[in-house]
């Protein structure tokens, strides 16, 4: 937050005019109208780079934003990268430092999407909602067997004995293993953390949840990691009711170049989809 001055021999309305314009030109990529609860769709895979920086971006604007009341996350992901999802869950609280967030379990949210949801001060799910899946899990494929049969030899030179751990070229040592235990271990502490806080459960009772299983949306109420079943409409009507305006909803997002958007249209879904996955299966090990 910017304290606000007004400069010397400027007119009393100079600081409300520029205010104006700033919230006027968020960088959303439509104007939106003052009152309606913003809707910030997470669908997909959460991997790293572009697509989560533009996720943290927008939370930011409508953080900012003096005509956004309140924001519902529209949630239908199967997790993905630790990092990214713990970078999201940030982005999320911060913003619900700010006003009311609430968040919709729409297919799937589970994973990295599950915590992500942690930052909002409700959770809802569809009845056949899918949720939890509260673990972590560190997969690289070993490619030793397969680069023997091709006559492929990789020279390695290295300094730091636990650099390039995770190669695939070669098999990893057990003091390889334990560190990446380690590492998985502590993502794993925070993770469990994060769900206690944002569902008032200890932490004894969210690890014996935090199996990696899934439940649908009846039982995660059950369970008390919902606090109701619902679609989006409800968790519109939910936000709308703690910002005390009308429930009216609409979706929200970046603006982007137009070339980039003629690109999305026609060719980059395809390719953003398989790029995410090659990134989430050999790139991101660690995942939520």
């Amino acid at each position: 937050m910017f304290a606000q001055f007004r400069p010397s021999g400027q007119p009393t309305h100079y600081a409300w005019f520029r205010e104006r314009v700033r919230s006027l030109v968020p960088g959303l990529a439509r104007m939106f109208p003052a009152g309606e609860v913003a809707v910030l769709r997470l669908h997909g895979p959460i991997v790293g780079g572009g697509r989560s920086a533009d996720l943290t971006e927008l939370a930011r604007h409508l953080r900012e934003s003096r005509r956004v009341p309140a924001v519902v996350l529209d949630i239908d992901s199967p997790g993905g990268s630790a990092t990214a999802s713990d970078d999201l869950f940030l982005a999320f609280q911060r913003l619900a430092a700010k006003k009311p967030v609430v968040a919709s379990i729409r297919g799937t949210g589970a994973s990295g999407a599950y915590l992500a949801a942690m930052a909002a001060q409700r959770l809802l799910a569809n009845p056949t909602g899918v949720v939890g899946s509260i673990g972590v899990i560190s997969a690289s494929p070993r490619l030793v067997k397969l680069l023997e049969r091709a006559g492929v030899e990789v020279s390695e030179t290295r300094a730091g004995r636990l650099k390039g751990m995770g190669a695939p070229w070669r098999e990893e040592s057990p003091e390889e293993h334990d560190k990446e235990q380690q590492v998985i271990e502590a993502f794993y502490a925070s993770f469990v953390r994060r769900v206690a806080a944002g569902r008032g459960l200890s932490e004894e009772r969210v690890r014996e949840l935090a199996t990696g299983e899934v439940w649908l949306g009846e039982q995660a109420l059950e369970l008390g990691l919902v606090d109701e079943v619902g679609d989006l409409e409800r968790a519109i009507e939910v936000a709308a009711e703690l910002a005390h305006v009308p429930a009216r909803g609409a979706p929200v997002r970046l603006r982007r170049p137009f070339l980039a958007r003629l690109v999305d249209r026609f060719a980059g879904r395809a390719a953003t989809a398989l790029a995410d996955q090659v990134e989430l299966r050999f790139w991101d090990r660690f995942r939520f």
